[in-house]
């Protein structure tokens, strides 16, 4: 069956679109501000659940990540020259702080906060919606870090068009994140560690008997336009493999407390094999955190050695039935690496800590 629309005369389709034109130049800096911003809203099913049924927290990274691609995607082609895509190379802390439920509707938010001359920095949050009560809570807040790549040709690094401060203190703040990420990236690909095989009959609680790999082949789903992985789904294999980690150690639910620097190191093209490999460096009473490295090979071209593409620590936490802290079986350490990692990994935990106690008072 057909049917016939009516169409609207031309003139007064050209009048709509000349005037919704100049309406667009005449906005200037309104438009600028809402290129650095931009909102993703999807409702949760039950294939973004893991075992118990709450939204996985690799679900909540992946859409974190294509949340900050588009909007500094789209910033950076507000200017002439080659059309590039926002490459990410680095999440700084990320924080989970309230689980996400099926059927809820997750709105994640993603704000250009500040620019240097070859990357932006991205912060994200992410707020859950109950559609039947109204209910809205912060579920995770996350910064990361994109570099925009030339569509022409992967290697060449465009430069980044400023953004509008609020204020000089602003930029400043912005400025001292971005000299601190730098630094510490630097530092972590001047530590990078072979991931050593567990024993072959290790015993329960010791790094060994949790340590666990993924081998995943990169398929053109998983890709850019570049053919390069896309950081959300690196991120969301990461995290399968650290929740398998945790689920061994603890033997209970376990979830996705907060991720601490993820850095991407190098890319991993279409066609590589990738090795995902988790383990236990440290464990307090109510919290365990796991290294996750990727590592990548080529599957066609044999002489080309594997790489280490990214690597990240995670924390978990392990609950009960009621979603309420269980304490966390004491890590067995073994010889004086896993000594060295228990020590680094307690630093880190009481750093993080003290971190959340200050924010706490300051906004008290």
């Amino acid at each position: 069956m057909s049917c016939f629309i009516p169409r609207r005369p031309a003139h007064k389709v050209d009048k709509r679109v000349t005037a919704a034109i100049q309406s667009q130049r005449g906005r200037g800096d309104a438009s600028s501000q809402q290129d650095s911003k931009y909102e993703l809203s999807r409702i949760m099913r039950p294939d973004d659940a893991n075992i118990v049924g709450n939204v996985h927290g690799g679900t909540i990274l992946k859409m974190i990540e294509e949340a900050g691609c588009i909007v500094g995607t789209r910033h950076c082609n507000t200017q002439d020259g080659d059309r590039c895509m926002a490459a990410l190379v680095r999440v700084e802390k990320t924080e989970f702080l309230f689980p996400v439920f099926i059927g809820e509707v997750a709105h994640v938010t993603a704000e250009i906060t500040y620019t240097s001359t070859h990357s932006l920095e991205v912060q994200v949050q992410v707020m859950s919606e109950n559609i039947l009560t109204g209910v809205k809570k912060l579920a995770n807040k996350a910064a990361l870090w994109y570099v925009p790549c030339s569509l022409k040709n992967v290697d060449k690094i465009m430069d980044v068009p400023p953004i509008k401060y609020a204020s000089v203190e602003q930029e400043e703040l912005g400025r001292k994140r971005y000299g601190a990420q730098k630094m510490e990236r630097q530092e972590t690909k001047a530590r990078i560690e072979d991931m050593v095989p567990p024993p072959s009959n290790p015993g329960q609680h010791t790094v060994g008997f949790s340590q666990s790999s993924l081998i995943h082949l990169v398929g053109p789903s998983d890709c850019t336009i570049h053919n390069y992985v896309h950081g959300g789904v690196t991120m969301k294999l990461m995290d399968e493999v650290a929740g398998i980690v945790a689920a061994r150690h603890c033997s209970t639910n376990i979830v996705t407390a907060s991720v601490d620097a993820i850095n991407f190191h190098r890319k991993i093209i279409k066609g590589c094999v990738v090795t995902v490999t988790g383990r236990l460096t440290f464990a307090s009473n109510k919290s365990m955190e796991i290294e996750v490295f990727v590592d990548a090979s080529s599957l066609m071209e044999a002489g080309k050695e594997k790489y280490r593409a990214v690597s990240a620590f995670f924390t978990y936490i392990s609950l009960d039935k009621a979603n309420k802290a269980l304490p966390v079986p004491p890590l067995k350490i073994d010889g004086e690496e896993e000594k060295r990692r228990f020590e680094e990994g307690n630093a880190r935990y009481l750093q993080s800590k003290a971190k959340r106690l200050a924010e706490k008072e300051r906004q008290e």
